[in-house]
């Protein structure tokens, strides 16, 4: 642990203590599974420690050499990864396939792609990271399935006894049999190496009579269509044609094999971390590649401006108006931050910013809105005047100016929302309101938006408005 110690030492500059405690005894006494993959915020609960700090700390140590960032595309349905990517500049292909559910996805940065972090072989060296010597069943917790499954620690082995009838490891190159009784089930033979997967659907009467099935696994063929059996015996030749260790398990899909699937806990999503200031601090450009383009399904998009800046230069002088637009920045990054948003870019006076929901950009606004009356007040002016436009909906992550930016529809109505704002309001969209979470929000603080219906340049349809009081 010498060079971790030291490397612990560094984080500690920029992480908060609390924080960098947990990691050391995580990377000090956890056992090995635990390490692999680690779902960031079902950390921070178990630790009872912020999010955004804790997403912090895993960014500054993962930029340390401490842990390894992982992008990982996942099964929306059974929760497996598809493709794991050490950039999200890997994520590039249209469509991604899975055999167990038998469905193709169109990948986006919501729910379909994990962010999670390993600790690095330097530091400490754990099963994980010789993947192909894992035993099938840590293959499928610690590779297979992403930190969205909540698997059992204590009775893990018996949970997947219930629904695994045979596997066994095949050398590269080699093939075998596997010899056993289907019952009247519905059976998947299942590789998680390859991701190929057979169909088997055990029904009708019994027999003797001994069939055979032959499955090939060479990352091509995919055994997708259905075969349709008596139960009985069945011998099942595999053939591996690939350059590693495959792991053939014959699976009953029944409820054993649905309730280990349909524990879900909250993850870090590529949505949530591209909206993280702290990320867009810590890696700038080093996200996207000029030509991708990834769909998010939902974000929100917060829009400011202050009203009136070129009278301001031309009133106090061009250094004390610099002196104070920089204090507003400042004010509003914090205030971003604090709100687990991030700032995409400041177009001369306005800022431009995302949060992975609606609620914390309406909170976001309220607290610039005071921000900005404290300062005025404490000047004894009425300098600093936000103009705030808010809107959610879907959008594209670029590469834009060397900047990971945004581009879509959703955009520029936000942007237009916010120039329709006069001093000191906030302009929220009907689809910012219909957020749940939002809409609490404003009725906790007993606030009632008053509605308009616009048209905005460019936009073929009328919107809802509310300005927030």
């Amino acid at each position: 642990m010498g060079e971790a110690q030291s490397l612990f030492a560094v984080l500690r500059q920029s992480a908060t203590p609390a924080v960098v405690d947990a990691f050391e005894r995580l990377v000090r006494d956890a056992p090995d599974h635990r390490l692999c993959r680690i779902n960031a915020l079902a950390f921070a609960k178990a630790e009872g420690l912020d999010e955004e700090a804790v997403l912090a700390g895993f960014l500054h140590a993962s930029r340390l050499g401490i842990f390894d960032l992982s992008w990982n595309v996942l099964c929306p349905g059974c929760g497996g990864v598809l493709d794991a990517n050490t950039s999200l500049r890997t994520v590039k292909s249209e469509e991604y396939t899975c055999a167990l559910c038998a469905a193709g996805y169109e990948p986006t940065l919501d729910e379909m792609v994990e962010v999670t972090f390993t600790v690095s072989p330097r530091v400490r060296h754990i099963a994980a990271h010789s993947p192909h010597d894992l035993p099938a069943l840590e293959y499928f917790r610690q590779i297979y399935w992403g930190s969205g499954l909540d698997l059992p620690d204590e009775d893990y082995a018996e949970k997947v006894d219930g629904f695994v009838i045979e596997s066994l490891e095949l050398p590269p190159g080699e093939r075998a049999v596997l010899a056993l009784q289907l019952p009247e089930e519905f059976v998947i033979v299942f590789e998680p190496v390859t991701h190929a997967a057979q169909f088997i659907d055990v029904r009708g009467e019994p027999t003797k009579e001994r069939r055979s099935l032959s499955l090939v696994f060479d990352r091509t063929h995919r055994h997708s269509e259905t075969l349709i059996l008596q139960p009985g015996p069945v011998r099942i030749q595999v053939e591996n044609h690939t350059e590693v260790r495959t792991l053939p398990s014959v699976c009953i899909a029944g409820e054993a094999l649905h309730a280990i699937l349909g524990r879900r806990r909250p993850f870090l999503t590529a949505k949530r971390l591209l909206s993280n200031q702290a990320f867009r601090d810590i890696y700038r450009t080093d996200t996207l590649d000029l030509d991708q383009r990834l769909k998010i399904t939902s974000l929100t998009f917060l829009f400011t401006d202050l009203r009136g800046s070129t009278e301001l230069y031309e009133r106090v002088g061009d250094l004390a108006a610099f002196d104070l637009v920089r204090a507003h920045f400042q004010v509003l990054n914090e205030i971003v931050t604090a709100e687990a948003g991030a700032v995409v870019k400041t177009i001369g006076d306005a800022v431009m910013a995302t949060f992975p929901t609606p609620d914390r950009a309406v909170a976001a606004a309220m607290r610039m809105r005071d921000a900005m009356g404290r300062l005025n007040t404490e000047r004894g002016s009425e300098d600093l005047l936000l103009k705030i436009g808010i809107h959610e909906g879907p959008c594209i992550a670029v590469n834009l100016n060397e900047r990971q930016d945004y581009f879509g529809q959703t955009v520029n109505i936000a942007s237009r929302v916010q120039h329709l704002a006069a001093a000191q309001e906030i302009f929220a969209t009907g689809a910012v309101l219909d957020n749940r979470d939002a809409s609490a929000l404003l009725a906790d603080r007993g606030l009632s938006p008053v509605a308009h219906t616009v048209t905005l340049r460019g936009i073929a349809n009328q919107i809802s408005i509310f300005a927030i009081p």
